[in-house]
């Protein structure tokens, strides 16, 4: 596209559509900021580290994204076209940044203005780097790592030469989709969910308050598997752990079938894994145990073909999002590294980041039920993190859930007994 005939005014993406409706128009929290504390090395360079910032803010778009309304159409789109306010060191005393440092948080609650924030501190025993990015337009990968690994670069004063792909460059891009194959990834995600049943798809409630918004955690360690197990099988961790996901949700709910959504982090191209931007997909995934009966080494060799071809579809996910088709669906992720513990371990010009304790983020608001969060930890074991809402589960279905988990992950290992035997023992 020209640029004469540039767009003012780009459609939300998908993921943005969804995220927008299910919590921002909803949300009065904190519940979709990313935002960090990042403690310096009292050696850093303040101002060319403001300098590096700010050569970042300017060459990605995202950081002059907002969000406004049609004037034709009054749908809700995006602009990228803001100005940048440059970050300026900010001195004050110790005692003045303690009361800074708590009103740092804020909810992100109207258009027209900026989905970041950055700041820079100085105070005469401490130095600090604040950003906060709204989840409609920035995730995990782009702030932790992407706009970190540049900053990094930046700060060390290497040139960077390459012109960054710019976010509604991707989106311009990705409205050229050929319609053929957009229909034929529509006509695959419907089939993927046309049997879901929120009543028996999902763990059963054990509490009913859908006005207590409030996040629960519980933290399992899972036994006897270890990373060896996947190296000697050439299994892949991910698909390995959905299908236990599959299983206990289905055990758990007592039936014979399973849908529910797996988390990717949307980048499957070269140009796409270096995209600072909200990029992330939550895929479709569903199996009917009766129908599809079948080995355990059938099933997670069937996972990861459906997997794979849910990939080749993704440009077709506007049908998931728009439709509200996995709305009600429980959301899996694996991670072999969780952000905290990459922030944790941050460096800036061979200094290490110290990553300051902030409140914990409000939550006024639901995706779903749960999420189901697999990592690899640094003794190559793993954990399971049930994050659920009170309103809807206690802690003690969250930790019988985990308990079902734990035992399918070990009868999982056994490939040639059926997945049917595995629902149907006690």
């Amino acid at each position: 596209m020209t640029e004469e005939n540039k767009m003012v005014y780009y459609p939300l993406r998908p993921i943005q559509r969804w995220i927008v409706d299910n919590n921002f128009l909803k949300a009065r929290s904190t519940m979709m900021n990313i935002h960090r504390l990042f403690k310096l090395d009292m050696s850093i360079d303040m101002q060319r580290l403001a300098d590096a910032i700010n050569d970042i803010l300017n060459a990605y778009d995202i950081f002059r994204c907002r969000f406004d309304f049609h004037p034709e159409t009054n749908d809700i789109c995006q602009r990228f076209d803001d100005e940048i306010k440059p970050v300026a060191i900010e001195k004050m005393s110790d005692e003045e940044f303690q009361e800074v440092a708590k009103t740092l948080t804020t909810p992100y609650k109207s258009f027209k203005e900026p989905f970041y924030r950055a700041r820079l501190f100085e105070t005469p025993s401490a130095k600090y780097f604040y950003l906060d990015c709204y989840h409609a337009v920035m995730d995990g990968t782009s702030m932790i790592i992407l706009f970190w690994r540049e900053l990094d670069s930046r700060y060390k004063g290497k040139v960077i030469k390459r012109v960054p792909l710019q976010y509604a460059d991707y989106i311009e891009e990705e409205l050229q989709t050929p319609p053929e194959l957009l229909e034929e990834g529509h006509k695959y995600f419907r089939e993927m969910l046309r049997y879901l049943d929120p009543k028996i798809h999902l763990i059963p409630p054990d509490v009913e308050n859908a006005n207590t918004w409030k996040k629960g955690e519980v933290e399992y360690h899972i036994q006897n598997i270890t990373r060896e197990y996947f190296t000697g099988t050439k299994r892949k961790e991910t698909s390995f752990f959905l299908a236990a996901s599959m299983l206990a949700i289905a055990k758990s709910a007592g039936v014979k079938s399973s849908v529910m959504s797996w988390l990717h982090n949307g980048r499957v191209t070269t140009k796409e894994m270096r995209l600072i931007g909200v990029m992330i997909e939550h895929f479709p995934i569903s199996w009917d145990f009766e129908k599809e009966n079948c080995t355990v080494a059938e099933f997670l060799d069937g996972l990861d073909e459906k997997m794979t071809k849910s990939l080749g579809y993704r440009k077709s996910l506007d049908v998931v999002y728009g439709e509200g088709l996995e709305d009600e669906t429980i959301t899996f992720m694996f991670q072999k590294k969780t952000l905290g513990d990459i922030s944790s371990s941050l460096k800036l010009g061979g200094t290490t980041v110290e990553i300051v304790e902030t409140p914990n983020n409000e939550y006024d608001a639901a995706e779903n039920y749960l999420n189901i969060e697999v990592c690899l930890i640094d003794d190559d074991t793993y954990t399971l993190l049930l994050e659920y809402y009170v309103g809807t589960y206690t802690e003690n279905n969250m930790k019988k859930y985990a308990e079902i988990f734990n035992k399918i992950v070990t009868q999982l290992q056994n490939e040639n007994q059926t997945v049917l035997k595995i629902l149907n023992e006690d």
